[in-house]
């Protein structure tokens, strides 16, 4: 029986940093509606994900409002008011990385945009301190493709069945254990905690 304990591996978005860009666009916006069809129609998901695979904010930023001018300003504000849009980190989580990290090594796969994640680690130092982080907008590769997970585990030398991967998105989870890895869906600190205390890796 291995008696090696199981190696954590966090995503950050929705983990660690309670991000949505609502936080921001209600100071905007008076209309909860019309926010909203802003947010589905112009800066959408699919456009800010293209950041998080490797585009640099200054071609997102003037490529959409090149197809929009008239919503040029509120445009911006994505980048240049995005730390708006996280206006909490969960502290439950960050508690438990601490815990995590005084019993050995914690990693991290995170969609997130290269050059959002350098001030991020400046901004909340704790995403600095992980063992290894694999960050798509860095690789050019998004969860939940099964080659952003293989790259941290060749990348630190880590066996898959031994990595624990949580994520707030299903579709992640399940691309982590397509490659072998164990993962659980974060829903909260407390369902976190215990998931682990039951996996052995806390007390």
């Amino acid at each position: 029986m291995n008696s090696q304990p199981l190696l954590p591996v966090f995503d950050i978005g929705g983990v660690f940093l309670d991000w949505n860009p609502r936080y921001l666009y209600r100071k905007l916006f008076t209309d909860e509606a019309a926010m909203e069809h802003f947010l589905s129609t112009v800066c959408t998901s699919e456009w800010n994900v293209l950041q998080d695979a490797g585009r640099t904010w200054a071609e997102a930023i003037a490529e959409l409002s090149g197809r929009f001018p008239e919503h040029a300003e509120l445009i911006r504000c994505y980048d240049t008011r995005w730390e708006e849009m996280i206006p909490r980190v969960f502290e439950g989580t960050v508690e438990l990385l601490r815990a995590l990290q005084a019993r050995g090594p914690v990693y991290a796969i995170t969609n997130f945009s290269a050059e959002k994640f350098a001030y991020a680690k400046t901004r909340w130092p704790f995403l600095a301190s992980f063992d290894g982080c694999v960050v798509s907008g860095e690789c050019r590769m998004l969860k939940p493709d099964p080659a952003i997970y293989r790259r941290l585990c060749q990348q630190y030398g880590l066996e898959p069945s031994r990595c624990l991967f949580i994520d707030d998105v299903q579709k992640n989870v399940d691309g982590a254990r397509a490659v072998g890895m164990q993962a659980v869906r974060f829903e909260s600190p407390e369902q976190l905690r215990a998931e682990l205390v039951a996996r052995g890796m806390l007390t």
